[in-house]
């Protein structure tokens, strides 16, 4: 081959070349290492954590079961479950009401005022359910993680004011209905979002080679080991996920996995995060992956016996120490 035609061929490779390793570090690179390895022992208060948090859980799913528009006397004891239980740890709880097909739903708030700095940090998890799913981890594992961080929080003075926020409506057919109205809402009122957290189907982990699958191009390089929670966010909010990521590793003995990526790709925006992504504010999902690990994805067989409570409480617990440089 010519000297000519090398240089021809080397130009578009080395631009391919060039836009994968932008690629790579805009999107997969993250800071510090993930943990490997055996995990510790829990501590105490990891343990009493996986047990609040297994509470939850059963109330929600064992309970009372499917809860959505079409199973609405469920959708209604789901939200006075959550508020009763954010009222028992001393929270005014507001109702943010909105109609859908004739009904009444509601997103419910409970805040903690920061006494000096003007932003506001929202933790997030939408209570309601597929169909015919009872949603023991999607995501009666992210409502009992909102609620277990909303304890811990209760009656703390903070310089930055935290809200914990339990959506309506995330699921099909509305697709992010509460979380929209919401995210409006916030941006209606000016408000000035420092940071939101939705925190979306923890509960599921395995240590076998093969267990984790991603929409491509993810699959070529992220772990086929599905033992890891994932802290995901569109480009906007890349600066959000390091900051979240880097506080977990710094803090956690648990693997994690970082992504930044187009808002278009497969499962980026699954969850309430996007709704806020839409309003203008840097938002994030933290996620077992949902659909791309868990076997039981949006069936009746979501059950509450499925979840692995202490690595929950692993994850909970390292997510109040990133909430705890932001509040405190």
């Amino acid at each position: 081959m010519s000297r000519r035609w090398i240089l021809i061929l080397a130009i578009p490779l080395t631009l391919l070349l060039g836009a994968l390793l932008v690629a790579y570090f805009t999107i997969v690179a993250m800071p510090l290492q993930t943990f490997s390895g055996t995990l510790p022992p829990l501590h105490d208060d990891e343990k009493n954590l996986a047990a609040e948090m297994r509470q939850y859980v059963h109330d929600l799913a064992g309970e009372i079961g499917e809860r959505n528009v079409a199973n609405y006397p469920n959708l209604q004891a789901s939200a006075g479950y959550i508020s009763a239980t954010l009222e028992s740890f001393g929270y005014h709880v507001g109702k943010e009401p909105f109609t859908v097909d004739g009904k009444t739903c509601w997103n419910l708030v409970a805040e903690i005022p920061g006494a000096t700095h003007a932003d506001i940090v929202i933790v997030g998890a939408h209570y309601d359910t597929a169909p015919d799913a009872p949603g023991a981890n999607d995501n009666g594992s992210g409502v009992a993680a909102t609620l277990a961080l909303a304890r811990a929080y209760a009656g703390k003075k903070l310089s930055r004011t935290i809200r914990f926020v339990f959506f309506a409506n995330e699921e099909p057919p509305y697709f992010l209905q509460g979380s929209r109205v919401y995210a409006a809402g916030c941006r209606a009122r000016n408000e000035n979002i420092r940071a939101m957290y939705s925190i979306e189907t923890i509960g599921w982990y395995s240590d076998s080679v093969g267990s984790q699958a991603y929409p491509f191009p993810f699959n070529l390089c992220y772990p086929s080991t599905g033992n890891f929670i994932a802290f995901v966010g569109n480009m906007d909010s890349r600066s959000l996920v390091t900051e979240a990521i880097s506080a977990f590793r710094e803090t956690t003995a648990f693997p994690s996995e970082g992504a930044s990526a187009p808002g278009w790709i497969t499962g980026i925006g699954w969850s309430d995060h996007a709704a806020f992504w839409e309003q203008g504010y840097q938002a994030i999902m933290i996620t077992d992956t949902a659909p791309f690990r868990y076997p039981y994805y949006h069936t009746p067989f979501d059950t509450p016996d499925r979840l692995d409570y202490d690595r929950m409480a692993r994850i909970v617990r390292g997510l109040r120490a990133h909430l705890n440089a932001l509040t405190y």
